[in-house]
């Protein structure tokens, strides 16, 4: 667990022919995420593949390269299950 300004991040690495996956999961209570400091941060001290950020809003979208927000109404769609 990683965690700054009261906010929850995790990450998991997964080994995917062979090479590590590291994904981020954030979960915001907004319905338009933006990228935060914070993110970049978890981004580069985590070395993360992907961050997911969970949001309360009805799409899901792009935010970097590396980040996209996901609307909770479409996890299961949008969010690949790990093997």
């Amino acid at each position: 667990m990683f965690g700054r300004h009261r906010e929850l991040k995790t990450s998991h690495g997964l080994l995917r022919d062979y090479r590590v996956v590291r994904l981020g999961f954030e979960i915001k209570r907004t319905s338009a995420p933006g990228l935060t400091p914070s993110m970049r941060s978890a981004l580069a001290d985590l070395n993360l593949t992907r961050l997911d950020v969970i949001h309360a809003g009805d799409s899901t979208f792009p935010l970097t390269k590396e980040v996209r927000a996901v609307a909770f109404r479409r996890l299961l769609d949008d969010v690949s299950p790990l093997p």
